[in-house]
């Protein structure tokens, strides 16, 4: 089990601690109720530490890229990120990731701590270019300061406008006393905030005068199992639940970032699927009667035949309901679809919703 540079700080905080990843994580402090709700209406910090950081340099590092990656990279410019996915061979899903662009010819890939050798390995053997690759995920901390009062409470930290770094944006710069601190806008919540990466050596500083300076912001530690309640509320995908290998983007809703204007891998068979039509489809749904929805779950009809499993779900801090994805046959995919939960001998009745679940 490893530990992040943080892992100390967070047991001194009276944290609960569980296997996440190959890593030691905090998965709540307080409770998940109360510090989703702080980083819905305040602001609240994740050590997520364990993602992975590549870095990938010289000229033919778009084309590495344009090739593993399914959205187009070449929009990029200096200081953009943008979300992408790696496809696999066989119509599924390598990874999803944020990409970087750091400078001409530079790049940032961040992926998902359960598949760092995996995604690691995937571009490796694609890299027939010469391009100059790194793993940095050991090296690098990354912590998440989220929610609405964020920039405002992270403001004395920093030179730069935190107001004005837009979404999926980012500048390297200088925060909390340390040079060369990359402060993205981006996050996995839904409430605004922003993704810091700083070097190992440099995150328990980080730490200590992010929390000094957002003392009267009411700031707080958060942990993943909040986390996950944010994200799902926004029906933001996690690998291994909602997509996987054997998800294609299309039928996890991923067209958007599936760009056939250009090559890359399996996309051909890919545009093939886009033209005869998905027969099923990652949907979101709301349980119409009390009840928490679980991953793996069976999803069925009105008169009990099978038609999909649950990929996530949880009961909604915000909404108060049980909220969940997963993935259905195209014919009960529609908004207002009732569709039925089978939670151990009952069947519990859900609509087909659309995304996201919390409005804000």
């Amino acid at each position: 089990m490893k530990n992040t540079a943080l892992s100390h700080v967070h047991e001194a905080l009276g944290a609960k601690m569980v296997p996440f990843a190959g890593y030691n994580m905090p998965v709540q402090y307080e409770g998940v109720n109360i510090e989703h709700e702080t980083v819905r209406n305040g602001v609240g910090v994740f050590d997520v530490s364990h993602m992975g950081e590549f870095f990938l340099k010289g000229e033919n590092a778009l084309a590495l890229i344009q090739k593993v990656s399914s959205n187009d990279a070449s929009k990029l410019t200096p200081g953009k990120a943008q979300y992408s996915c790696m496809p696999n061979n066989d119509g599924g899903i390598v990874d999803d990731l944020i990409i970087y662009m750091i400078a001409e010819n530079e790049y940032m890939l961040v992926v998902n701590a359960s598949n760092i050798e995996k995604d690691w390995n995937w571009i490796s053997q694609h890299n027939d270019l010469n391009v100059e690759m790194e793993n940095r995920s050991e090296d690098w901390s990354l912590l998440a300061i989220q929610g609405p009062k964020a920039a405002e409470a992270m403001q004395s930290l920093t030179s730069v406008d935190l107001i004005n770094i837009k979404f999926y944006t980012f500048e390297i710069t200088d925060f909390a006393g340390i040079p060369n601190v990359v402060v993205s806008a981006t996050g996995y919540t839904g409430s605004g905030g922003f993704e810091v990466y700083v070097k190992n050596e440099d995150v328990e500083q980080l730490w200590n005068k992010v929390f000094e300076a957002g003392k009267d912001w009411g700031i707080k530690p958060i942990g993943l199992a909040a986390r996950d309640t944010l994200r799902l509320e926004m029906g933001y995908c996690l690998y291994g639940n909602d997509i996987d290998d054997t998800t294609s983007p299309l039928e996890a809703g991923l067209g958007w970032i599936t760009k056939f204007t250009k090559d890359f891998v399996n996309a051909e068979a890919l545009k093939a699927q886009k033209e005869a039509g998905v027969t099923r489809k990652l949907v979101a749904f709301e349980l119409t009667e009390r009840g928490v929805p679980r991953h793996d779950y069976e999803i069925v009809d009105a008169d009990g035949n099978n038609i999909g499993r649950v990929t996530s779900g949880t009961m909604s801090p915000s909404l108060g309901k049980g909220i969940g994805l997963g993935y259905v046959t195209i014919e009960n995919s529609k908004i207002d679809s009732d569709i039925f939960i089978q939670v151990r001998k009952k069947q519990l009745s859900a609509k087909v919703v659309k995304l996201p679940f919390y409005k804000g």
